[in-house]
């Protein structure tokens, strides 16, 4: 009898942690079954920060659970007794080039730039539509993620893969 092995942690970043970090940790969490185990925060989430309405709305229109997702700083995940990362990904510029804590166990990292679909004018259909491509553009990638052989996402490879893996 084999021993199932633990899921990989993947925390996405981003600087607020309201809307592109949130979508691809309910993603992930929906998509990744047993294999991955996501969360998300941000470096400098707003006081009383909570994830963007419309993030919620596409999500459950996709059929995807949005129960406990909560806007978070980075700290939580740097501090003793959190979960450990295996792998962490930056889904906003800014995040990107922001001084990251020390994570315990260096994880491996990647930078995955999607554009902010709560920035920009229009009308509340247009502004759903932005969240509803850039959940669709995530679900690409993280397709592609969840759908790696075991060996592709071991410790030593994982870093490179993860920076591999564009869509068109």
């Amino acid at each position: 009898m084999s021993e199932t092995p633990k899921p990989l942690n993947v925390l996405f970043l981003c600087t607020h942690n309201s809307a592109r970090s949130i979508l691809a940790e309910a993603l992930l969490n929906d998509m990744g079954t047993s294999r991955f185990k996501a969360y998300s925060a941000g470096s400098s989430p707003r006081e009383n920060q909570q994830p963007n309405p419309l993030g919620l709305q596409v999500l459950q229109n996709a059929g995807i659970p949005t129960d406990g997702l909560r806007s978070k700083n980075w700290d939580e995940f740097a501090s003793p007794g959190a979960p450990q990362m295996d792998l962490i990904i930056t889904v906003c510029d800014n995040a990107a080039g922001e001084v990251c804590p020390i994570w315990p166990g260096h994880p491996a990292t990647a930078h995955w730039g999607y554009a902010d679909p709560s920035e920009g004018e229009g009308t509340d259909a247009q502004k759903l539509e932005a969240f509803r491509q850039t959940l669709h553009a995530m679900k690409r990638r993280l397709e592609l993620l969840v759908s790696l052989p075991e060996e592709k996402l071991a410790k030593t490879t994982l870093q490179s893969t993860a920076r591999q893996l564009v869509t068109n």
